[in-house]
């Protein structure tokens, strides 16, 4: 193959266009990036070869020069979990409406990697937004002084916020259950690290003390369905008559544990989730739940992170963003047993 067709088959460079318009790189590089530094006779000339060549500017070549990636990190603790399905849709479509592109990133509920992905988003995105970040305070506050982020589900006071108000739901919860007669409520928990999980829970420690209710808590147990088997156990040997679960996928886990061990739901156990995801309609029996707007959650997100990467939009750019949520009722809550009411 010769030289000229492998130039041909070869995506043209700058450098192509330099040694044809007979100018240093750094010519055409400032002519096609930034044309008023290059005189008028000059710039035409490397615009009419770089035309011929079909010459098409780097991406990144563009970025380094400006400053700009055009892209932004979405860092999920777990991408196949579904809740994290209807995030991830909201800021891809608000992303791309913008005209960015979406870097994904699970983390694996690990902070380390969490931390390591952060640092290494510095340098390939405009900015970050995390959705239900493990860091500590301290963590989020270095990481939100280095780049331009907004969190979802864990406030800071370092960088705008997204939050679901699951917490008010959960009370909605509690009253749906004191209202079937249930007097000892159990919450089994999610991470440790989860700073939603403590969230919730304060909400129904003090919405039972508040309605008389013994509410004890388990936990803490990883958020996936495999987690439902000891949770289950755990919860009947609580003797509460009613759980509520840190998310739906430890919930469904408990519904098949509970099956199995010849325990009716709702007759003998009442059982709430959250997040409403796809299929907790589908459930045997289907799962009462807490329903968000997750997508929209994901998309305000992105609108609160180009505020910041975009001072020209006008106004203050939002900190705190609140979307509410409701109890979802469905077949997996009852009447507590005759045994367990009060008299």
């Amino acid at each position: 193959m010769t030289e000229e067709a492998t130039a041909r088959d070869r995506m043209p460079t700058i450098r192509d266009i330099a040694e044809r318009a007979g100018v240093a790189t750094s010519t055409v590089s400032r002519a096609l990036s930034n044309p008023q530094r290059v005189n008028v006779r000059t710039r035409e000339k490397i615009e009419k070869i770089a035309a011929q060549l079909n010459y098409v500017p780097s991406t990144q070549a563009r970025g380094l020069s400006s400053g700009r990636t055009g892209a932004i990190a979405v860092l999920v603790p777990d991408v196949t979990n579904p809740f994290y399905f209807d995030i991830i849709r909201g800021t891809q479509d608000q992303l791309k409406a913008a005209g960015y592109t979406q870097l994904l990133v699970d983390t694996e509920e690990a902070t380390d990697i969490e931390l390591e992905t952060l640092r290494k988003m510095r340098r390939t995105s405009d900015g970050i937004i995390l959705a239900a970040s493990r860091l500590t305070d301290a963590q989020l506050a270095d990481a939100a002084s280095r780049h331009p982020m907004v969190t979802i589900n864990r406030a800071t006071a370092d960088a705008p916020t997204v939050l679901l108000d699951t917490p008010g739901a959960m009370v909605q919860a509690l009253e749906h259950l004191a209202s079937l007669g249930h007097t000892k409520v159990t919450y089994v928990g999610g991470p440790t690290s989860s700073w939603s999980t403590h969230r919730r829970w304060k909400a129904i420690e003090e919405a039972a003390a508040r309605r008389g209710i013994e509410a004890t808590r388990i936990g803490p147990y990883a958020p996936k369905t495999s987690s439902g088997a000891a949770a289950a156990d755990a919860a009947l040997r609580t003797g509460s008559t009613a759980f509520i679960a840190f998310n739906d996928l430890i919930a469904i886990g408990m519904l098949a544990r509970l099956r199995e061990r010849g325990v009716r739901v709702p007759e003998d156990v009442s059982i709430v989730g959250c997040d409403d995801i796809f299929g907790a309609d589908f459930c045997n029996p289907p799962l009462t739940t807490i329903a968000s707007p997750i997508e929209q959650a994901g998309r305000t997100a992105v609108s609160m992170l180009l505020a910041q990467l975009d001072p020209t939009r006008g106004g203050t750019p939002r900190k705190l963003a609140v979307m509410p949520t409701h109890l979802e009722i469905r077949e997996s809550t009852g009447p507590a047993p005759a045994s367990a009411k009060a008299p």
